[in-house]
């Protein structure tokens, strides 16, 4: 056993054996299929805490011979497969966290030459008696033992992109490094499957595509990858069940990632945060920081900072990714800034629509802290009151109220403050703090009408008050009220338990104010 050639399974074991593991092993009968084919190149880009280690961890406890892991997939699905006993710990692997690397060089250039010589050591190390031909060309020293031996290589490079995220500018240096994996990888018959996982898809680079053999499967198309990606409602069903959590809550601040021919797809990281702490809130920010998404929305496209806003308001945009250009630095319009977003995991993509949300509230407050210190005037200091706005409904003080949304009144270029759906993005933005407390609702089903906007209370605060919100456009805040009654928009309430404010907002087109009345109903 080796440190890169041949590992064992410790790192696998140390996964399945943990309070949480979610079965994955399935994965395994699709590098099974398309193993020694010519679809055995498997590029897998996913965002940060979607487990993209503990599966090229997987595999490696499965294809090395440096381990005998056969009782490790007990009890796992994979082990009812045909195909398990077939390729179990038969091989040489090969498995390079390419970010270690690249941590203890201090250039790209010094990173492959370190590379090699580590590999070559590791190979000698473990066939002393092969004859080789030149030992400071790894390529055709695997080549060598291929051929006396018979036994085949697997390659197993996780952060397979981090040159690209590091050195974001530094073309020469990115071509350095792919002509360094064409070399080790491209068109060797003794290569028998090579697995990638990475952030961005396979870069494009005209005359270095250098990795055009890989099938790609991404956060964009995940095809037979999609329920790997992350936990599947059902698990996630399961879960809940087992650590006693809400589902809906669960759902709403978690889920949102969408693929064909799949269930629902969650954040993995953060569903089992969740679950082993009791506590549902914000765990992406443990692993990053919002100022990274903050540089993305600020950049200077037009339209890019309305549709941040439409989405933030809940609303899908339109977007073409089929220009990127797999970098993150190469932007030429929002589409572009918008698919990274997407293979970031701060959208996701509806490949029927063709358009990107923001997928749950985790995602979303990291949009609200971007947006709050940005300089996007009104809209920043919208988001920084939403609090005291949603104070002052509790307090129902209605004047505050009204000042708050008329501070969170804002012009864009294709939001024109024109009609009642303007007006609810407004209001979005205004109590934009009451997503903490409660699952936000826009157009509820409910008694003999559609709400425009209903807050129900998470069940750990039970002793806010629901919120039923009627927006009127040049009419009055008493007309709003009085529809909630005549129409029952509390019918659909009637489980509810505690008490109820209802709250009427209209905007005068003529003297440019809003104007808000509450009521509360005691139940």
């Amino acid at each position: 056993m080796g440190v890169y050639l041949n590992p064992g399974n410790d790192k696998f074991y140390k996964a399945i054996n943990s309070e949480i593991y979610v079965d994955k092993t399935e994965l395994i009968q699709y590098t099974n299929r398309v193993f020694n084919t010519m679809q055995q190149n498997v590029c897998v880009s996913r965002p940060r805490r979607f487990g993209k280690s503990m599966t090229a961890n997987m595999l490696a406890a499965y294809y090395s011979r440096g381990c005998q892991s056969e009782k490790l997939f007990d009890g796992l699905k994979i082990k009812e497969d045909l195909s398990f006993p077939k390729y179990l710990n038969k091989y040489n692997v090969f498995f390079i966290n390419m970010q270690e690397f690249l941590s203890r060089s201090k250039t790209v250039e010094k990173m492959v030459l370190r590379l090699n010589r580590i590999l070559m050591r590791d190979l000698k190390q473990e066939y002393p008696d092969v004859d080789y031909f030149d030992e400071e060309d790894l390529a055709e020293s695997m080549q060598d033992v291929y051929q006396q031996t018979g036994c085949p290589f697997v390659i197993i490079i996780d952060e397979w992109d981090c040159i690209f995220r590091e050195y974001k500018s530094d073309k020469e240096a990115q071509e350095q490094y792919l002509d360094f994996l064409r070399d080790f990888l491209k068109d060797k018959s003794y290569i028998h499957l090579a697995y990638m996982t990475g952030i961005l898809p396979v870069k494009k680079y005209g005359t270095h595509s250098a990795l055009n053999m890989f099938d790609e499967f991404s956060m964009i198309y995940a095809g037979p990858m999609a329920k790997f990606v992350g936990f599947t409602e059902t698990e996630v069903r399961e879960l809940c069940e087992k650590y006693h959590m809400d589902m809906r809550e669960i759902r709403e601040w978690y889920d949102g990632y969408r693929f064909e021919n799949c269930e629902p797809v969650y954040n993995p990281r953060s569903v089992v945060n969740g679950m082993l702490f009791g506590s549902i809130r914000n765990y992406w920010n443990m692993t990053e920081s919002f100022e990274a998404l903050q540089t993305y929305i600020d950049m200077n496209f037009e339209g890019l900072k309305d549709d941040i806003l439409s989405m933030l308001a809940g609303e899908h945009i339109p977007v073409n990714t089929g220009n990127f250009t797999n970098d993150m630095t190469t932007f030429r319009d929002e589409n572009d800034v918008l698919t990274l977003l997407i293979h970031l995991g701060y959208l996701a993509y509806d490949s029927t629509e063709h358009c990107v949300y923001i997928p749950n509230n985790e995602i979303r407050n990291e949009y609200a802290n971007a947006v709050s210190v940005s300089d996007w005037g009104e809209v920043s200091k919208a988001l920084k009151n939403s609090a005291d706005v949603l104070n002052a409904i509790w307090n129902q003080n209605e004047q505050m109220v009204a000042q708050g949304i008329q501070r969170a009144h804002f012009e864009t270029s294709h939001l024109q403050y024109n009609d009642e759906n303007a007006l609810s993005y407004t209001i979005s933005l205004a109590l934009y703090a009451a997503r903490n407390y409660y699952s936000v609702y826009r157009e509820l089903p409910t008694g003999k009408g559609f709400a425009d906007m209903v807050f129900i209370p998470r069940k750990k605060f039970p002793d806010k008050p629901a919120l039923v919100v009627e927006l009127k456009w040049d009419k009055s805040a008493q007309g709003a009220i009085s529809q909630i009654k005549q129409k029952q928009y509390c019918k659909s309430l009637e489980e509810y338990e505690g008490n109820i404010l209802l709250a009427g907002i209209n905007y005068s087109k003529k003297d440019k104010e809003h104007q808000c009345m509450i009521e509360k109903i005691m139940k």
